[in-house]
């Protein structure tokens, strides 16, 4: 695993223990979708949906692989080597990546706006510099929009263990505000 991918994954995990408990549980997942979905209130029921059964799966990919001693929790070194492997996880990060950047597109136009791309991410607890610096990276057209695609594509890279250098490492470099 990349140093870089090794630091993606302790972002997201401490992104994810939305309760502070130093684990990841279920609450963490319910806690997040409801940040989320609050966020997204322009967005359809059809891609609320989406984003509740994405979080959902997430959680039940996590507890079903990680959880051998079913205690119902998900700690750092359980969470750490998994989450970046495609094989067991790439179908999970897959689902995600399209439900939210879909989130991000209420009036379906195939782009997503800085403001409500803002928003979705500081309802999952990035920094604001940090969020404006991965926004720039997906390159926004003439009126500060990325595509759909195009974030989809930065979630799934996040993910990817082989990858450096791509825009989702902007996430975890303190950048000025």
């Amino acid at each position: 695993m990349r140093d870089e991918a090794a630091k993606r994954v302790e972002l997201v995990f401490s992104l994810f223990d939305a309760n502070g408990n130093g684990v990841l549980d279920s609450v963490d997942f319910d806690l997040m979708t409801d940040r989320v979905l609050q966020a997204a209130a322009a967005s359809d029921d059809g891609a609320k949906d989406a984003i509740r059964a994405a979080f959902r799966r997430y959680w039940t990919t996590l507890a079903t692989e990680l959880d051998a001693n079913g205690d119902g929790v998900i700690s750092l070194t359980e969470f750490r080597p998994f989450v970046l492997d495609p094989e067991r996880f790439g179908p999970t990060v897959a689902e995600f990546a399209e439900a939210l950047s879909a989130l991000g597109d209420p009036d379906g136009d195939g782009l997503i706006e800085r403001p409500l791309f803002e928003s979705l991410m500081t309802a999952i607890g990035f920094e604001q510099a940090n969020i404006h610096a991965l926004f720039d990276a997906f390159g926004p057209d003439a009126d500060d929009r990325i595509t759909v695609a195009t974030w989809a594509a930065g979630i799934k890279d996040y993910y990817a263990p082989d990858k450096a250098g791509i825009p989702g490492d902007r996430l975890v470099t303190a950048h000025a505000v």
